[in-house]
């Protein structure tokens, strides 16, 4: 599967299916058990809405380690089911300022609604394109991307469009899949490795 737009039909119907059915069986790994072993603290996630833990979807726990100054502007790219956007929200406090921007609208519902039960008020969820993101230019402390680089066939655009939202000064906190040796052909066809 080399043509870009089929390529981004099938992640954002894998993705938006996690967030329709978290607890359904898909090619990548799936909510809290999941979050749990990448380091996320079980009662971090105990105080969180159970709709952004169970459809949790990313590779590491950005949000944990990423140093959030109180009063930050946080851009969570790829927010997914809205996870790293709450953990950022009470990391910069009230005077601080969060948005969690995905392509799955399913998703960006789900994270909507943990947002309004958990009554953040310093967050904000829209959907957009990584590589086209409503954000003005240098107006971002920090911005957390979780995951998101291997699925998306417009890497450099999505790099650029990093460089242009960050303030100078401000950080990226990135974490991704790699791979420590090539996969065989015949698996570089196979679809599941896409998100494994």
């Amino acid at each position: 599967m080399t043509n870009e737009p089929q390529i981004r039909r099938r992640v954002h119907d894998a993705y938006s299916a996690a967030a329709d059915r978290p607890e359904g069986s898909h090619a990548f790994p799936v909510g809290r058990q999941f979050a749990e072993s990448l380091g996320y603290p079980a009662e971090l996630l105990a105080q969180l809405p159970v709709a952004s833990v169970d459809a949790f979807a990313g590779v590491s726990n950005v949000s944990v380690f990423a140093d959030i100054p109180e009063g930050a502007t946080v851009l969570d790219l790829g927010c997914g089911a809205g996870l790293d956007s709450l953990i950022a929200a009470r990391r910069t406090g009230s005077h601080g300022a969060v948005m969690g921007v995905d392509f799955s609208e399913a998703m960006v519902a789900r994270a909507r609604a943990s947002a309004a039960e958990a009554e953040t008020r310093n967050l904000l969820f829209c959907r957009a394109d990584a590589e086209n993101l409503p954000v003005r230019t240098e107006s971002i402390d920090v911005a957390l991307v979780n995951g998101i680089f291997n699925l998306n066939p417009a890497r450099e655009a999505v790099f650029l469009e990093l460089g242009r939202v960050v303030r100078s000064g401000g950080a990226v906190y990135s974490a991704e899949l790699i791979l420590s040796k090539p996969l065989p052909p015949e698996e570089q066809r196979n679809e599941s490795n896409w998100f494994a």
